[in-house]
């Protein structure tokens, strides 16, 4: 983690937990005046437009104060969404049971593409169960990672199914 991202995570992480939600993730993209500073917040529930902007608020008065990212920057704060990417391991044991969609650095398996379903995970990697079984993957070998939405046929009215 740089300084900048420390210095980021220790400034808005004690907010947010205040606040009652998690800090879940952030990135620093860009640089100049085209920096964007964008905040990924979650919590027990599911976060209102109207948390998000409050959070937003504070968050960017904090930033204001304590000046973390040198120059002009627009900061953009989020909810993890129906479809998140996965990046830190707390990402994944929060994703346990979803389908995922794993790309990997390297083949593992015979494959760089891993889709099923995510059976465990802990502080070294974790377990997608694909339709060609069970693999281990280290949270270093992987190059893209994120929670995939199932959509439910519901049954069709009158049928039962």
């Amino acid at each position: 983690m740089s300084d900048t991202a420390k210095r980021l995570w220790d400034v808005i992480e004690p907010y947010v937990a205040a606040e009652g939600i998690e800090l879940d993730d952030f990135e620093v993209l860009g640089h100049g005046a085209g920096t964007i500073v964008r905040v990924t917040v979650d919590g027990e529930e599911t976060l209102s437009v109207d948390r998000i902007a409050e959070l937003s608020r504070g968050i960017s008065r904090l930033l204001d104060d304590d000046d973390p990212v040198s120059g002009s920057y627009t900061l953009e704060v989020s909810s993890p969404g129906l479809e998140r990417r996965l990046r830190r391991p707390r990402h994944y044991e929060k994703s346990l049971g979803r389908e995922v969609k794993v790309k990997t650095k390297g083949p593992i398996a015979g494959s760089v593409n891993h889709v099923g379903e995510l059976r465990e995970a802990d502080a070294d990697g974790f377990v997608v169960g694909t339709e060609a079984g069970a693999h281990r993957i280290a949270y270093a070998d992987v190059a893209s990672a994120r929670t995939v939405f199932v959509w439910e046929k519901a049954a069709k009215p009158g049928t039962g199914h």
